[in-house]
């Protein structure tokens, strides 16, 4: 019934007799994706008319012809099949059948197209053949060794079309739901207008965390973009082209899982993870209580030893020449044999030796009590026998160990620690092994990282002195001394010590000599590790102690031959051998080469991982062949154990061969919930277990649950063994804590009693008792991984990808599963080692494939899987995978994959429910609910401009033309400017810069012709010939506009802006310097834009001699002074109109905040083309009269100390610079502090060095540039920040007097929800806030919700209005569009004070009034930015903003230089810049995966590795988001990897 191939289970029993034979015989027959060539056509043909039919489809239409793969035959052991590549421990023919079924189940559910990812394709050459090594096959216990012995499959599977490997859709039985499949599909060649259907639906229904299953990822960059125009739901259409694997992407996501949420409103900011509500049909356990099970009687024989030095005294007294052990040359040939007699007087050597040669007679190194170390590789049984036993006899407590190959073997720091806590200092090891241990120069042997100092001590006889006559070792009775230490390698990497007493020693020889029937002189072939475990017990105690012959077969042996152990058999028709599954394999694969073998004299083959689930095939198989060769069926013997409780049971060799062994077939379904469900009637998601036999003999078992208190489970409950025994471990050494919860357990029935006044050993195996008190494993607690709930066990998932074909697609041995906790859920990771030759697209095929059958077999989803290049990942001593160094290089981004694939959509189910959007509350009821709880609503304003009096000469013009000429007049010689560069310093005064304006003016009368208000282009490099043309419009009577210069470098990207701002500006001409007039007509300009269509263009370097004959004077004060033209962080190109009002006022505004008089110097490093900037560096100096040094941020790159040493020896109390420029600061100068100190450089005279950006202080760099150069003397309040937009240029600015600047920390859950909910530093999710500087004398603020325009209280997070004297008077457009001009500069609240004409900032922040006290003695309203309303991203119903999760992922890799995240149609896109190889690239993608997720309870959907320097920054140093995502769809980034989660 089982063997049935699982495809045809489902057809009624009367068509099976008209199947041919080679049908039904053959194992599911299409795998996956790839189907026998005309297979279907024939199976349709046959059987079309009994399947149920799918609507429109012909039941003899064949499928797309596939690759062919040859079906297996059912006889396949006799025949070369590829098995030969497996590792056996994980081999199933059932199962292989299941997960084919799974993979076609999903097959048939309809096709979905799935972006690959996108690699660069220098990243696809350095992973090709050329740079892998095959895989080490010398060492390895899980490798899977040399023999292929079957050909390679077709390399046509390389040149599939695109359609034939795209995975198929998969619906249903996932972990999250059991929605049927009946949700919509949008289709696959979706037109514009369809797509933005589509879209406008997707955003309708819960958001992409809920996603349907898997799609995966695109991989070849895609030359030919499909030329669509994209909507956005808003129904703007974005940039034109999108590229077309993202069209696809957008194809794929299908309607969430889950059904539609219940309104839901979080108001206490207590956002709680969703919890999986337990499934009410899930299967629970209804058994009665377990009873503890009884081993027989230990039955003592009189001869039985009182101790195992005594037998070995016996024996090497009484029968000196009989063999002890033989063992094994890499040839098969005996090289040596141990007598017992030999056996005896070497451990006697031994013992005198570490007793009495060690140290001085005074200080002896070792005394009895001490451990040593036990250092032997893995060939040389005789040499660590005599040490071990020569340990027994001197009393001191061997500790054996791996030896240590290379000073950062994996895990070997965790040995060196555990050593430590031993206290161990003498290590005793064998000749060859001393030799070749890695030396230093000079011969020592280093210390291997985290070990203790080690005396290395070489056990050879010839080496030791002989121990005097009178010398002999003191033999006693087996008692409560700890006789060795096994070690142990925990799941999380840590190594623990446990002890073994020598009563327990004793007693476990003896259970095991009366379980299996040892008699004295057997044979035993051993081919597994003797140093521990099953090896140790059989082949190096048990043995001794009843005279036994061990045959050592060494596992280089079993490579180079693995039937070996056979032919041993065989030769020395051995009665008993001790073999490993993987070793049953090896000898199934390689057997036929063998005639004559015969196994009749086998009584007992002792199956030591026979509590791998996994065994039970090998087992099978091996019985299946090796019958006919004189194998009795019960002489196989599958025993169970642990390092904790030694030997828990094994079966015992029957001579009745009618009583089979015990067979479960056990649901995996029922397994995950914990209980025992015999085979379900799914037949694909079993697993079968074969029984390991009764309880130990002198021992008591129960199963307890697994975790928490011991409570003992049902009879149809899995639980973890205990065991209640003399002969089980006593101590984790050293550690008394761990020790009370494994070794010292106290099993309670259901009423809460203890069952025993025994304390129990916990044995890490989940199993059950079964019928007849057999005892069957069903895992291990090590490899249990509980996903939402439901347990799984990692043997099992492995098992389930590597029946995925191609099967021979990953090395077998090299597999790893483990799970990871994110987001408070443990999630499943998959790493394999990829064969050298597989291609991308293979890659892709197989992984997705896993990701289906895993899922269809144990419903659970695989969070990450990754492939590595065969041969890298970290393995242990013995040459399996060293699980927890992967898991570790995995959570530190260092494990390399070549291919990576992120599934958190499918699995991530307990994200907090999205944010239902409440029906809107009016701005009315809003203002009454913060009065009637006492909430202050949040304004605030400056000083009064019109109560200040002061002696402002200035004050009495109305224009700034009109100051410079008066200052010109009244201080001609007073010097308003000093320009500083690398070379020469430049100062202007008062009448020089009057003088100059005059003849620009006449310039641009006589050859620019032009009239009073037309508009001049300014296009200059930061400095002193901007100012003097800037004063020449205003003389002139034309309207300035500011335009940064191209960059010569670069004239491609930067002079298309500039001309689109001079014809957006309507400029009447171009005014600049004889070098850019050259460079606008070069060859290279007129490549980049039309310089045919430039307006005139004057050269200022060549001034008339001339002054004009009359100064123009401006009519009203209300008409243009100049235009500030600029591009947002959005990437839009926004122009603002400042009246020579607004202008003096604003001067007026600035002058009082920082108190600026004609005495005073100010250090400015900005550039002068837009806001703040430009007014500082142009009209300040003339309004006030201070003197303004100047310093070009491009000087900086040069020589970064510029504008530090300008500040200190100009003596100057206020500095203002930009974000960029403090970078430049930090990053150039952060080692040069102390010779910059030595130059006598010296800041402790600012008082004010204000940053001037548009957006949300960066505070973790303001606070670095204080830190830094507090050792200059820069008081740490002197830096600030200020605060300005398009509509108002500066809203706020730290002055001279007032309150130094505060910082907040604030929830940034509640922030999410537009709620201001202040914390404590440091308490989780707090996001530190600093204050945006002072608000501006003449400024009002209030804070108002964007969508009701009512105002809000100073508890919720809303966008800042602003009213002033300085306000812009309206955006200059070519367009004129006059609806969002009213809107941004001339709002009206909607209730409240709805007289008053707001400007609408743009920007998302909250008021504070604080505990400090302003100048005029009122408490301080501190005014914090916390981003821009146009970057705010809407995601799950909260509002995002972009920068706090760039800042988690900056943090998460070092190689992680800057990131920047977009939405795209509700996908969270984030771009991280890599600063490492690229091969560094993959490891990114799982890390920045999980750090949105538990952060910010987001899930990524694309995240992009790209180049240093790709995300674009503007000449403020924001980021320009909007641009990036625009380069981003058109596929311009020339990522160096593109992953899509899904």
């Amino acid at each position: 019934m089982w063997l049935r191939s699982a495809t045809f289970s489902v057809l009624p029993h009367f068509i099976r007799p008209h199947l041919p034979a080679s049908l039904v015989s053959s194992s599911s027959p299409w795998a996956g994706d790839i189907t026998q060539k005309g297979y279907e056509k024939k199976r349709s043909k046959l059987i079309g008319a009994f399947l149920p039919q799918a609507p429109g489809m012909d039941p003899s239409a064949p499928h797309e012809r596939r690759t062919p793969v040859t079906p297996g035959s059912s006889s396949r052991y006799h025949r070369r099949r590829s098995s030969g590549s497996r590792d056996e421990r994980y081999r199933s023919d059932v199962h292989t059948e299941a997960v084919q079924a799974a993979l076609a189940k999903h097959k048939e559910r309809g096709k979905m197209a799935v972006p690959m990812p996108s690699k660069r394709r220098s990243l696809v050459v350095q992973t090709s053949m050329d740079a892998y090594t095959p895989p080490d096959t010398s060492s390895g216990s899980d490798g899977e060794g040399s023999m292929q012995g079957e050909g390679t499959p077709t390399s046509s599977q390389g040149s599939i079309n695109m359609e034939n490997w795209i995975s198929r859709a998969i619906h249903g039985s996932t972990s999250s739901s059991t929605t049927s499949s009946s949700s919509t599909q949008s289709g696959g060649s979706g037109a514009a207008g369809r797509l933005a259907d589509v879209m406008v639906t997707r955003l309708a229904v819960p958001l992409p965390d809920q996603m349907d299953r898997v799609s995966h990822v695109v991989r070849r960059r895609l030359s030919v973009y499909t030329d669509l125009r994209v909507f956005t739901p808003t129904g703007v259409p974005v940039g034109g082209r999108v590229s077309a694997k993202i069209q696809q992407l957008v194809n794929t996501l299908k309607r969430p899982k889950r059904p539609p949420l219940r309104e839901f409103f979080v108001d206490d900011f207590e956002e709680l993870l969703e919890v999986q509500q337990p499934d009410p049909n899930q299967p629970k356990a209804e058994g009665a209580q377990m009873l503890a099970m009884r081993g027989e009687q230990l039955g003592v024989v009189t001869n039985w030893p009182p101790s195992l030095e005594a037998a070995l005294q016996r024996w090497g007294t009484i029968s000196p020449k009989a063999p002890c052990l033989t063992t094994m040359d890499t040839n098969g040939k005996p090289l040596y044999i141990l007598t017992y007699g030999k056996l005896w007087t070497r451990s006697i050597k031994v013992a005198y030796n570490i007793l009495h040669k060690l140290g001085t007679k005074q200080e002896p190194m070792v005394r009895p009590g001490d451990r040593v170390a036990l250092v032997f590789p893995n060939n040389d049984p005789a040499a660590f026998m005599a040490a071990f036993y020569g340990c027994l006899l001197a009393e001191v407590v061997p500790v054996p160990i791996e030896v240590p190959l290379t000073r950062k073997d994996a895990g070997s720091q965790q040995i060196g620690f555990l050593l430590g806590s031993c206290g161990v200092t003498v290590a005793l090891t064998s000749d060859a092994c001393h030799k070749g241990l890695p030396k230093s120069p000079t011969g020592e042997i280093p210390q291997f990282k985290g070990w203790p100092k080690l005396l290395w001590f070489v056990t050879e006889s010839k080496h030791l002195s002989k121990p005097p006559r009178d010398w002999f070792p003191h033999i006693k009775d087996a008692n409560n001394d700890t006789a060795y230490i096994e070690y142990k390698t925990c799941k999380d990497g840590s190594v623990l010590g446990v002890t073994v007493m020598r009563i327990a020693l004793l007693t476990h020889c003896q259970a095991l000599t009366q379980s299996c029937g040892y008699t004295e002189a057997e044979t035993i072939v051993n081919v597994l590790d003797f140093k521990k475990d099953v090896g140790l017990w059989h082949g190096i105690l048990t043995s001794v102690m009843n005279m036994m012959h061990i045959i050592s077969i060494p596992y280089s042996l079993m490579k180079v031959n693995p039937l070996s152990w056979i032919q041993k058999v065989c030769q020395y028709k051995a009665k008993v051998a001790c073999v490993k599954s993987r070793d049953m394999h090896w000898a199934l694969v390689a057997h036929r080469d063998q005639r004559d073998i015969n196994l009749s004299s086998l009584r007992m083959l002792v199956v030591a991982d026979g509590s791998n689930p996994w065994s039970i095939s090998s087992c099978d198989a091996f019985l299946n062949v090796f019958q006919s060769k004189g194998l009795k069926p019960e002489v196989i013997c599958p025993c169970a154990s642990s390092p904790e409780a030694l030997t828990v049971a094994i079966r015992r060799p029957t001579e009745d061969s009618n009583q089979p062994p015990g067979r479960g077939v056990l649901s995996m379904q029922g397994l995950s919930h914990g209980v025992i469900r015999v085979d379900s009637e799914e037949k694909l998601s079993v697993l079968t277990l074969q029984d390991v036999g009764t309880v130990m003999p002198g021992s008591l078992m129960c199963v307890v649950k697994p975790d928490g208190v011991p409570q003992l489970c049902k009879t149809d409950e899995i639980g973890e063994l205990c065991v209640c025994s003399i002969a089980t471990g006593t101590s984790y050494y050293g550690l008394s804590g761990m020790t009370k919860n494994t070794f010292e357990v106290f099993p309670m029935n259901s009423v809460g009693a203890p069952i025993s006044e025994y304390p129990f050993t916990r044995t890490g195996l989940l199993g059950f008792v079964g019928p007849g008190g057999l005892c069957f494993i069903a895992g291990k607690m090590d490899g249990l991984m509980v996903v939402a709930g439901r347990r799984h066990n990692a043997d099992d998932i492995v098992a389930t990808a590597l029946a995925v074909e191609p099967m021979k697609f990953v090395y077998r041995g090299r597999i790893a599963v483990f799970s990871i906790t994110v987001l408070h859920d443990e999630r499943i990771v998959v790493v394999a080692e990829q064969r050298p030759d597989s291609t991308e697209e293979d890659s892709f095929q197989w992984m997705s494939r896993v990701l289906q059958a895993i899922d269809g077999i144990h419903q659970v989803g695989v969070y990450c899987l990754a492939l590595v290049p065969s041969n890298t990942l970290p393995k242990t001593p013995l040459g399996g995978i060293h699980l927890s160094e992967t898991k570790q290089l995995f959570l530190e981004g260092s494990l390399h994959p070549c291919n990576v694939l992120m599934c958190p959509h499918t699995c991530v189910t307990n994200l907090p429910k999205p944010r239902q959007k409440q029906p809107e509350i009016g701005p009315a009821s809003v203002m009454v609910g913060n009065l009637v709880s006492g909430k202050r609503i949040a304004q605030a304003s400056g000083r009064d401009l019109g109560q200040m009096e002061d002696n402002d000469q200035a004050r009495k013009f109305l224009f700034l033309s009109e100051v410079l000429q008066w200052r010109a007049q009244t201080t001609p010689d007073h010097v308003l400017y000093t320009l500083l560069n690398s070379r020469v310093t430049h100062s202007l005064t008062c009448v020089q810069l009057h003088k100059r304006a005059e003849k620009i003016a006449t310039m641009l009368a006589e050859r620019g012709h032009l009239q009073d208000g037309e508009h001049v282009a300014l296009v200059y490099p930061p400095g002193i010939d901007l100012i003097a043309a800037f004063y020449g419009c205003l003389y002139a009577g034309c309207v300035p506009i500011t335009v940064r210069p191209p960059h010569p470098q670069n004239i491609a990207t930067t002079l298309p802006t500039v001309k689109m701002i001079v014809e957006v500006s309507r400029s009447a001409c171009v005014m600049t310097t004889a070098v850019i007039c050259k460079l606008l007509r070069s060859k290279e300009a007129s490549a980049a834009v039309d310089v045919r269509t430039w307006p005139p263009v004057l050269d200022t370097d060549d001034l008339p001699k001339k002054k004009p004959p009359l100064l123009y004077k401006p009519s009203n004060p209300d008409t243009l002074a100049y235009l500030d033209f600029s591009v947002s962080t959005t990437g839009m190109l926004a122009g603002v109109k400042m009246s020579h009002t607004a202008t003096s006022a604003f001067c007026r505004s600035i002058k009082l905040q920082c108190e600026l008089y004609p005495s005073r110097e100010v250090a400015i490093c900005l550039d002068p083309y837009c806001g703040l900037g430009f007014v500082l560096w142009c009209l300040c100096s003339v309004y006030s009269g201070h003197q303004s040094i100047l310093i070009p941020p491009s000087e900086l790159e040069v020589n970064p100390a510029l504008w530090l040493l300008a500040v200190s020896q100009y003596k100057v109390r206020d500095t203002f610079c930009s974000y960029s420029v403090m970078e430049l600061c930090t990053k150039g100068l952060g080692l040069q502090t102390e010779s910059l100190k030595s130059r006598g450089l010296d800041l402790s005279r600012v008082r004010t060095c204000v940053v001037v950006a548009e957006e949300r202080p960066r505070i973790a760099l303001t606070q670095s540039f204080s830190k830094l150069f507090k050792d200059l003397g820069l008081h740490p309040r002197a830096v600030s920040t200020s605060f300005g937009c398009r509509v108002n240029l500066a809203i706020c600015l730290q002055g001279t007097s007032g309150p130094d600047p505060t910082t907040v920390y604030v929830d940034m859950r509640a922030l999410r929800h537009d709620r201001v909910r202040l914390v404590e530093r440091g308490s989780p999710h707090s996001l530190p806030l600093m204050e945006s500087g002072k608000i501006l004398p003449g400024v009002r603020i209030i804070i108002a919700n964007p969508e009701t325009k009512g105002p809000l209280g100073d508890s919720h997070l809303g966008e800042i209005w602003v009213c002033s004297g300085h306000n812009a008077s309206g955006y200059f457009t070519v367009y004129g569009d006059e609806a969002l001009q009213s809107d941004h500069f001339n709002s009206r609240l909607s209730f409240g004070d709805t007289q008053t004409i707001w400007a609408r900032t743009g920007y998302l922040g909250f008021l504070r009034r604080t505990e400090l006290t302003d100048a005029s003695g009122e408490r301080h309203d501190a005014l914090y930015v916390v981003g821009a309303l146009d970057e705010a991203m809407e995601l799950r119903g909260m509002r995002y903003h972009p920068i706090d999760i760039e800042t988690s992922v900056i943090r998460t890799h070092k190689s992680i230089t800057e990131c920047a995240v977009f939405t795209w149609t509700n996908l969270l896109v984030v771009v991280v810049e890599l600063d490492g190889s690229e091969q560094e690239a993959l490891d990114l993608v799982p890390l920045v995966t999980n750090v949105v997720l538990e952060e910010h309870y987001l899930i990524v959907g694309v995240v992009v590795v790209v180049d240093i320097g790709v995300i674009p920054i503007n000449s403020r140093g924001e980021k320009q988001r909007m641009h990036l995502r625009d380069g981003f769809l058109a596929d311009q980034l020339d990522p160096i990897y593109v992953a899509y989660n899904m």
